[in-house]
């Protein structure tokens, strides 16, 4: 399932959403490097759109959004796009472009609202990695109650990574376990959500 073997023609053909967040994410990248050289960076994060808890300041409610679009350096970006190219692609055939990219989005947020509730500290974050753990949330969802979709295999292979990177998320600094946390949380949910939905048409129909 996780074997990329596609070209980048057809790897666009199929994922297009997934396709179109990982170039967002890199144009924006792009440009926070343009600014960044005739500015601090940290006020680079703060003007694209990275959420915070900073002395005196507050938190507008369009940086849930933003953030999930921000990443804090090549390698935040790299690693987060490889998880998406890799790993994402496959939820987007199996639940179709729209239904893939409201899961998203909506676990993009609640990562960053996760993160904003439970940080004790002063701090400042961004990057994509709530959406993506809320993607492997998904996928384990179906794992565990959709067998007939995810072999035993994938169901393994996805244990391990979420297991890797919640270790990781703790003993790692300046990574936000919180916003992982909330994006899985909310990747449950909205499977939860959609697998009900999809049940209760069948039964109309």
């Amino acid at each position: 399932m996780f074997a990329r073997r596609e070209s980048l023609k057809e790897y666009i053909t199929l994922y297009p959403i997934t396709a179109l967040l990982i170039l967002v994410n890199i144009v924006v990248w792009g440009l926070m490097e343009i600014f960044s050289l005739s500015q601090n960076p940290n006020v680079t994060l703060l003007q694209f759109g990275a959420i915070f808890d900073l002395p005196n300041m507050k938190a507008e409610v369009w940086r849930y959004a933003a953030a999930m679009f921000i990443h804090i350096g090549f390698a935040h970006l790299f690693f987060n796009s490889f998880a998406l190219y890799v790993f994402a692609a496959p939820l987007e055939r199996m639940l179709g472009k729209w239904r893939y990219l409201l899961t998203y989005i909506v676990c993009g947020i609640t990562g960053n609202i996760f993160s904003m509730w439970l940080h004790k500290d002063y701090f400042v974050s961004a990057g994509a990695s709530g959406a993506i753990y809320g993607i492997y949330a998904a996928f384990l969802f179906l794992a565990i109650f959709r067998k007939d979709i995810i072999d035993y295999q994938t169901k393994q292979t996805l244990l391990v990574i979420v297991g890797i990177g919640f270790a990781n998320s703790l003993f790692v600094p300046n990574i936000d376990i919180y916003a992982h946390l909330g994006g899985f949380v909310g990747g449950i949910v909205m499977m939860a959500l959609i697998v009900i939905s999809i049940k209760r048409r069948h039964r109309r129909a």
